[in-house]
């Protein structure tokens, strides 16, 4: 999902869902005379990946269920105890996108107007939703924006999916929420930028006309046929065409040609937050 409190939870709080599934994860693992340190071992998850989910910070990944079914003897328990709790807060047609998007070895995306879900911040998150759905309550609103939060446990696993994203220059330009909460989420594409996993480029308006104006994500993987994923008035699309694969990979290229580099894609981001800062100035 593209595009959440007076925010109903701090960022480092945890729905109430997520925090059943790390309780289950603690009672099965002291019941076992496991450390946080030796359940994780075995699937190459440290010992403060382990406490997170057990914390509720983090579901984790269905690797790591997959992992806790395994050592606990438990076939399939703790796989649909994540499924229930990584579907809590999102739309029912949004879910086939979400599995195939936890288990990508690539997520190549575009965005032409609105940062991706996977790397928005809790406020440009909570700006969005309030603007989408007024009429929510703000308990509501608080279990959409953890929903959102929590797609960014993909990019901690063990073996994150290499995270590619094209931003047209209308992210930056759209001020959502304020001059502060695009600062903040500027900063927060800045630091995801750092990783070797995540590569950022933006696209701007002196390119001219784009090879496309609609948003769209490209998922790969290993095991299985890549697949397309675009949205429409609130709802979205999974495609497994092998022509509109192509075609979509195609397109992807071309913004690739047009946006500028990485290098100066961050340099871009910089001066947009020096820009946003200066509007606050007296």
């Amino acid at each position: 999902m593209r595009g959440s409190c007076a925010l109903a939870k701090s960022p480092n709080s945890s729905d109430s869902r997520g925090s059943e599934y790390g309780t289950e994860v603690r009672e099965w693992r002291l019941s076992r005379g496991l450390s946080q340190r030796e359940l994780g071992a075995g699937a190459r998850y440290g010992q403060s990946y382990v406490a997170m989910v057990e914390s509720g910070d983090r579901i984790g990944s269905p690797e790591f269920a997959a992992h806790c079914d395994e050592v606990f003897g438990t076939p399939g328990t703790f796989m649909r105890l994540w499924k229930r709790a990584s579907r809590r807060g999102h739309p029912e047609w949004f879910l086939p996108y979400l599995e195939l998007e936890a288990r990508a070895t690539e997520i190549l995306d575009f965005s032409s107007y609105l940062v991706n879900g996977i790397l928005q911040t809790e406020k440009y998150a909570h700006s969005l939703f309030r603007a989408a759905y007024p009429r929510d309550e703000l308990a509501t609103t608080a279990e959409k924006v953890a929903a959102r939060l929590r797609r960014r446990d993909v990019l901690d696993k063990d073996r994150p999916p290499l995270l590619w994203m094209i931003l047209d220059e209308s992210c930056l330009r759209r001020t959502v929420g304020g001059s502060a909460i695009m600062r903040e989420q500027a900063a927060h594409l800045m630091d995801a930028a750092e990783s070797p996993h995540v590569t950022l480029q933006l696209l701007p308006f002196n390119t001219g006309a784009p090879p496309t104006g609609e948003s769209f994500t490209l998922l790969k993987f290993e095991d299985s046929p890549n697949v397309l994923y675009t949205e429409a008035q609130g709802m979205g699309r999974v495609i497994d065409s092998s022509a509109k694969v192509a075609r979509a990979g195609e397109l992807y290229d071309r913004l690739r040609a047009d946006a500028l580099s990485p290098e100066e894609s961050l340099s871009q981001l910089r001066k947009s937050m020096e820009e946003l800062r200066d509007e606050n100035t007296p």
